[in-house]
């Protein structure tokens, strides 16, 4: 058993968070280390997990030691590694006492999760702090030579007996207040601001298929409300109907939840890191909404992973979906792609299963640490 200490700074609500919560709880779980999550936005975290007290400066939650990270930080026990999540800056007195102590952390700079080819050949560089210090690039991927991407070890397995439990599914959607009608098809929605949320819409309304859009609460809800015309802010359990597509509210809520809601949906639009990675778990086709950033660069990282993902598809399957990602990213042109993406619905959704089981097949995030750890040693 080892003591891991793991630092998140809340950048985008709760892509950063989400991702070190399940990290911090599967090293825990599976490999019975001493983990403490330092997280410097505290009612972040408690949105994900309900259980947690954002007043409280420690408390244990699933396994995990979970401590307020405070601009005045007070020195520590030192810990056998320590992950700095995503480019956050250890506090200095932190780093001092690394370089002081007798026998010195592993120190590892988890970075995002990126499919671009530079990624496997800058993981697990070491990067010189001085003093002797040094820490190491730890990059997430999904190819060989890659730090892998999360996944726990019965999740699979957990999800596959979800789907096919079709009065679980039932009892679950219910709990949220979700009666499904018919062969009605169900699609989660949980994306950033989208100026071309209004153009799917439309093209889900005059579907000759019935779908029931269910949106958790979130930064969308603006742009939804005004595609709308509702003069008050969208909550949850509102309800409204516009041709062939039901429009529902959700709650904000646990990440095992939000999961199950993935397991549940035909098509899962999601944001970020966290909920990208649980969409493609949930074998199902999705939509990825991803960060944007300075001087496009995120558009580089949207093509790297369509190259990864679309092998296998057809070529005409492949440009449906590579037209869809593109027009949801560029907030134009959603309804022409969602029209021309239809034939090809049933090719996607087996191809996201062969996706997950060819994902799966590899060393997952957390196997990944704990090996690169016992190779330190």
């Amino acid at each position: 058993m080892a003591s891991w200490d793991i630092f998140c700074n809340v950048v985008d609500n709760y892509g950063d968070i989400g991702v070190t919560w399940r990290l911090a709880r599967q090293l825990a779980a599976e490999y019975g280390h001493r983990v403490r999550l330092w997280v410097d936005e505290p009612a972040a975290f408690v949105a994900l997990c309900p259980q947690a007290d954002a007043g409280l400066a420690r408390q244990q939650v699933a396994g995990v030691e979970v401590c307020h990270w405070a601009k005045d930080w007070q020195p520590q026990p030192q810990p056998d590694v320590v992950i700095e999540a995503f480019g956050c800056t250890l506090p200095e007195a932190q780093v001092a006492a690394m370089r002081a102590a007798g026998k010195r952390p592993l120190w590892l700079n988890l970075e995002y999760l990126s499919a671009e080819d530079w990624v496997a050949g800058c993981h697990g560089l070491p990067s010189p702090q001085g003093q002797g210090l040094q820490k190491y690039f730890f990059f997430p991927g999904f190819v060989a030579g890659t730090g892998g991407v999360l996944r726990e070890g019965d999740l699979l397995a957990r999800r596959r007996a979800f789907q096919a439990d079709e009065a679980a599914r039932q009892a679950f959607l219910a709990g949220l207040g979700v009666t499904v009608q018919g062969a009605e098809r169900l699609i989660s929605l949980f994306a950033y601001e989208n100026p071309g949320l209004g153009e799917w819409l439309d093209a889900l309304a005059a579907d000759p298929q019935a779908t029931r859009l269910l949106v958790p609460r979130g930064r969308i809800l603006g742009d939804l409300r005004r595609w709308l015309g509702e003069a008050n802010e969208l909550q949850p359990g509102f309800v409204a109907r516009r041709g062939n597509l039901q429009v529902q509210v959700l709650p904000f809520v646990s990440q095992d939840d939000y999961d199950r809601l993935l397991w549940c949906c035909d098509f899962n639009a999601v944001r970020g890191e966290d909920s990208f990675m649980r969409a493609q778990w949930a074998g199902r086709p999705l939509l990825w909404h991803i960060y944007q950033q300075q001087e496009d660069a995120h558009w580089e990282k949207l093509e790297a992973f369509l190259a990864l993902y679309l092998q296998g598809l057809s070529p005409s399957a492949a440009l449906a979906v590579r037209q869809l990602w593109q027009a949801w990213n560029a907030g134009a042109g959603m309804g022409a792609a969602w029209q021309t993406l239809q034939p090809h619905w049933a090719e996607w959704r087996a191809h996201a299963e062969l996706w997950c089981a060819e994902q799966a097949s590899r060393p997952d995030l957390a196997a990944a640490l704990e090996q690169f750890y016992l190779s330190s040693l």
